[in-house]
């Protein structure tokens, strides 16, 4: 019998223009998966009692944008392209995609490996509207979301949300069947003052405040007992050990590779220098661990995209790989970061989801976020691209 409830839950439905409730994806940056037992969060607890929920591992590496594109292809890093936070391509040569390049950030180019639900779910006419997610602002495929803003950090989460419900303020022909929202104080925190300091407790209130004022909004506007929420973090965050922390520049002469540096770094040799390059990290080192591509641990899932550079370095947790580049700064020491390995239960992040299609009371064992991807497309009655995504893993969720 068990087996014949799975197996129901597990087949999606028919495809349809018009799902019968409306999705609503949340991402909470930052959001380490035991945040959620401090207390602090009402609001979240009730839709996780009144829902399911349970630990969800990050993709390698444990970064904000590969993990985000994963959530919304179901693919990891490696077979959906956005390989870092930083990276290069050798299809464009002397380009460097990194967060803060707008230019760059908003080129379909970079994200055209995979195809986000967004695009799938509007070629079948389902409605798509996202407030800041990593990758909404480009065209990927030559389509856009229906609605979308301009990426602005620090927004307060109520803000967010309110910005969000406004694009519901419209007759029915023309309101969305799914919205995005992102959160980006928790994990902004989390760096600036490190995972149990009391600054990520005023975020996470804040956040919690955030989705009480998302309950609400819908059933101001009669939506509540019609809306599916799902709430997802990217990765989580562990503090800093500043003792720990790698500096290039005492390994490699600063002419002999380029370097991206973080908790996961890659080395990419200049030509005549890759034997000194190897020499210099292919070895033992106290603090992290190196690979060439094709040589990273099975079990990360990475190694084979174009953009992963020659060489990656792991990062132990808590120290930090400082490219000579970036010589005169180091993370802030009472702080924190993400990265690391995603088996580390420090960057397990959480999912709660909540609403008609959802069973109460289900606690979930820890899972891979790329089977969050075939649940949203599955509560959207749309169907999924091929990913590496597994709705079974989350079918005892499904009513």
């Amino acid at each position: 019998m068990a087996a014949l409830i799975l197996s129901a839950c597990a087949s999606l439905p028919s495809e349809t223009s018009s799902p019968r409730h409306t999705l609503i994806l949340i991402s909470i940056d930052g959001w380490r998966a035991d945040y959620q037992t401090r207390g602090l969060t009402p609001n979240l607890s009730y839709l996780a009692e009144n829902g399911a929920t349970g630990p969800m591992r990050p993709s390698f590496p444990s970064l904000t944008f590969p993990n985000h594109y994963t959530l919304v292809t179901g693919k990891r890093p490696d077979h959906h392209g956005i390989v870092g936070n930083t990276m290069r391509d050798p299809q464009r040569p002397g380009v460097t995609f990194r967060l803060s390049d707008r230019e760059q950030v908003t080129d379909g180019f970079w994200w055209n490996d995979a195809e986000p639900f967004w695009v799938t779910a509007q070629a079948k006419g389902v409605k798509v509207a996202t407030m800041f997610w990593p990758g909404s602002e480009a065209e990927i495929h030559g389509a856009r979301p229906y609605k979308y803003a301009t990426f602005e950090d620090h927004v307060p989460p109520a803000t967010v949300v309110e910005r969000g419900l406004a694009w519901f303020d419209v007759p029915e022909a023309e309101r969305p069947q799914a919205l995005t929202l992102y959160f980006s104080d928790v994990d902004h925190a989390g760096h600036d003052f490190g995972p149990d300091s009391p600054e990520v407790a005023a975020s996470l209130q804040a956040v919690d405040e955030g989705i009480g004022h998302l309950i609400a909004g819908l059933k101001a506007r009669r939506l509540w007992g019609k809306v599916n929420i799902v709430i997802i973090g990217d990765h989580g965050m562990t503090r800093h050990k500043p003792e720990t922390f790698i500096k290039v520049a005492d390994l490699l002469p600063p002419d002999s590779a380029t370097v991206y540096g973080g908790q996961a770094a890659g080395f990419i040799p200049n030509p005549g220098r890759e034997k000194q390059v190897e020499a210099a990290l292919l070895k033992p080192h106290a603090h992290m661990q190196c690979w060439r591509k094709q040589d990273i641990p099975a079990r990360f899932h990475y190694g084979t995209h174009r953009r992963v550079p020659p060489i990656v370095c792991l990062a132990n947790p808590g120290s930090y790989i400082v490219a000579p580049s970036r010589d005169d700064w180091m993370p802030k020491p009472q702080g924190g970061s993400h990265g690391y390995d995603p088996y580390n239960p420090e960057m397990f992040t959480r999912l709660i989801v909540f609403g008609p299609d959802i069973r109460p009371g289900v606690t979930l064992k820890t899972f891979d976020n790329v089977d969050v991807y075939p649940l949203i497309m599955h509560l959207m009655h749309v169907k999924a691209q091929p990913s590496d995504g597994r709705l079974r893993d989350l079918a005892p969720a499904l009513r």
